[in-house]
């Protein structure tokens, strides 16, 4: 546990080392307002690999409209479940992972802790990876060089970035986000603004419209390449508001900070990939790059620093959410060096594809369907659990299996693992190797197995979403309503 901090005692500073770990933070270090959760949110998510969302979307073989149907729909209510989540936060004060032991279980809650650690340090192994290669392909470009020797020296730049964000914790990340923001928004408008006359409506207007599966199989890849990817650590930043803090606005600055960024990029990215099958191409090895090609040289370098900060806003948020998942998995360590800890392993993995792996849009499509599904069950457990209860957490029995939480609690549990089994059953991955096992429920279900029309649907995130939360709310109120008497019975004696 961190120490207290008195009342009267100084501002933390953003250059001192965060020591709230999994703890719930103390009364006197609650501050702000919700309207102040835009910043981060916004931040994390106004990166251009937002502009390559257009292609990835368009490779459903759907027409521009549909794209954008499934873009507002995919990204707002993904993000909404993030603003959702973020309540519990704001309630608890404490970190969605140490929140979420009420619903499975001081050490039940373990499941879901390994995969949100898996899933953290993968988006930020991504992101870095995404900001090296783009720093080496502008580099080439501009005759600066472009090979290994560029790509390790952009690593340590964006490695020490992440990972000194991630060990100093909140209050550095708070004020780096504001800065993220705002320098990132300029020079994307500024880009968007350079490259708009590459836009042919003529061409965009002429995609033939795919079927509804298709449509819907764009729609969940888009939840889960936005949202869904954020729900595991929606609470790791409401938590340090007071618990008087409207709920209202925690959920709607929440949601409106994450999304806006997003639904204006995928427009946009839309627009150009559908101009161009080259560009679209492109995008599938090198998402970042690949869209500096039709900058002017004067350019190029603003182009670097847009696009490595957004990344780096958005691997910031992961670094520290993964140190906070890792520590919850019971690793006897600091947060700090939790986050180091995990900024070596995002680095380890960086070396390996930017220098050995294969083809980037195919292992990046099947790392977000395969952990999309067990992240969606877990998200629709605990919505569930959230909106059964109607008391703030007991703070101390978050850290006691023998409190009121329990130990293991099987029912949630259980439901996390059978959702993920279905919905792997429900999804297909057939462009990467490791990921051709999925899918094998396809033809049982009579969807046509993985061939069919319903093959790349991803029908298995919405069904894990849908059935962990239905479960939850229906056989799971009881016990909700068992540990809040309880709460009750202590109040009176």
């Amino acid at each position: 546990m961190a120490e207290r901090v008195e009342v009267g005692a100084p501002e933390p500073r953003a250059l001192a080392v965060e020591t709230n770990g999994l703890n719930v933070i103390d009364d006197a270090e609650r501050k702000g307002r919700p309207q102040q959760l835009f910043w981060p949110w916004f931040g994390a998510n106004v990166s251009v690999l937002g502009l390559s969302y257009g292609a990835f979307a368009l490779g459903f073989g759907i027409s521009f409209w549909q794209a954008v149907i499934a873009g507002l729909v995919g990204i707002v209510f993904s993000f909404l479940l993030c603003g959702l989540i973020a309540l519990a936060g704001k309630r608890g004060s404490a970190p969605t992972l140490v929140l979420s032991r009420a619903a499975f279980g001081v050490r039940g809650n373990k499941l879901p802790s390994l995969v949100s650690w898996l899933l953290t340090v993968g988006w930020e192994t991504v992101l870095t990876i995404l900001a090296t290669l783009a720093t080496a392909t502008v580099f080439e470009r501009l005759g600066w060089g472009g090979g290994s020797i560029t790509k390790v020296v952009a690593l340590v730049v964006v490695g020490t970035l992440i990972v000194a964000c991630g060990v100093l914790g909140f209050d550095l990340i708070m004020r780096m986000q504001t800065i993220i923001t705002i320098v990132t928004g300029v020079l994307t408008v500024v880009y968007i603004a350079l490259v708009a006359d590459q836009v042919s409506w003529s061409t965009v207007s002429a995609l033939p419209g795919g079927s509804g599966q298709e449509l819907i199989g764009a729609l969940v890849f888009l939840m889960t390449g936005f949202g869904l990817g954020w729900v595991n650590a929606a609470a790791d930043y409401s938590r340090y508001l007071p618990r008087t803090a409207s709920s209202r606005g925690v959920v709607g600055w929440t949601t409106f900070g994450s999304s806006l960024a997003p639904i204006v990029l995928l427009i946009f990215g839309l627009l150009l990939a559908g101009s161009s099958t080259d560009l679209s191409a492109a995008i599938a090895a090198d998402p970042i790059g690949a869209l500096a090609e039709a900058l002017p040289t004067w350019f190029l370098v603003p182009f670097v620093i847009v696009a490595v900060l957004g990344l780096v806003g958005g691997a910031v948020l992961d670094i520290y959410s993964s140190g906070l998942a890792l520590l919850s998995l019971g690793v006897p360590v600091p947060r700090y060096v939790a986050a180091f800890v995990d900024g070596l392993v995002m680095i380890a993995g960086t070396i390996y594809v930017v220098f050995f792996g294969d083809e980037f849009l195919q292992e990046f499509t099947g790392f977000l369907i395969t952990l999309g599904v067990p992240v969606a069950a877990w998200c629709g457990i605990m919505l569930a659990d959230i909106a059964t209860r109607r008391r703030d957490y007991a703070d101390a029995d978050l850290f006691d299996r023998r409190g009121r939480y329990g130990d293991v609690r099987w029912l949630p549990v259980v439901t996390m693992l059978v959702a993920t089994g279905i919905g792997w059953g429900l999804v297909t991955n057939g462009n990467a190797d490791w990921l051709t096992w999925q899918g094998y429920l396809l033809e049982p279900f009579g969807l046509g197995g993985k061939e069919g029309s319903w093959a790349f649907a991803n029908l298995g995130v919405l069904v894990a979403l849908v059935g962990g939360f239905v479960v939850q709310l229906l056989a799971g109120r009881r016990a909700v309503q068992a540990q809040e008497s309880q709460s009750s019975l202590e109040r009176v004696s």
